[in-house]
């Protein structure tokens, strides 16, 4: 397995969104300590091949982030009243297939379950199945197959129901 530049940027995500103290990684001959002690010693690289990362702080979560202008809230909210989100449990990239070339798990319009699986969101090859958690009627799919997504960001919406 190698591991390239947006795969660090993956990890360092997750880490600044999550709870964690330190993640500590090692593939392929590249180490990656992430920490948010303030008294923990960097790391000191000695004739490595590849660069190892720092420590990285963890910096305050900016007041407000890009939110979308009003009339795209606006449309937003009206097209997603009554419709619950299923969302992103990590993030990561999404695939709507269990394979490619494969059917997708839902299409808009299908009648799912709480525990159909709708989707699977992939991190440096760990493939993490989604459960739609609610049942109903998908009403929306809000994200491309293959795009990357947030943690906790919509992925479906479904109108509730008998499923």
């Amino acid at each position: 397995m190698t591991v390239d530049n947006k795969d660090i940027e993956a990890f360092i995500r997750l880490f600044e969104r999550s709870d964690w103290n330190e993640l500590r990684l090692e593939v392929d001959g590249l180490k990656m300590v992430l920490s948010n002690d303030p008294k923990a010693k960097p790391i000191v690289q000695t004739a490595a091949e590849k660069p190892a990362a720092l420590p990285a702080k963890k910096q305050p979560a900016p007041a407000a982030t890009a939110a979308p202008n009003k009339q795209e809230a606006a449309a937003l909210a009206e097209n997603t009243n009554g419709l619950v989100a299923i969302r992103a449990p990590n993030l990561g990239t999404f695939y709507r297939a269990p394979n490619p070339g494969e059917a997708p798990y839902v299409e808009v319009g299908q009648e799912i379950g709480a525990d159909s699986e709708v989707c699977l969101i992939e991190v440096m090859k760990l493939f993490t199945p989604v459960q739609a958690g609610v049942s109903g009627r998908i009403a929306r799919i809000c994200v491309e197959d293959g795009n990357m997504v947030e943690h906790d960001e919509p992925l479906f919406y479904v109108e509730p129901g008998a499923g």
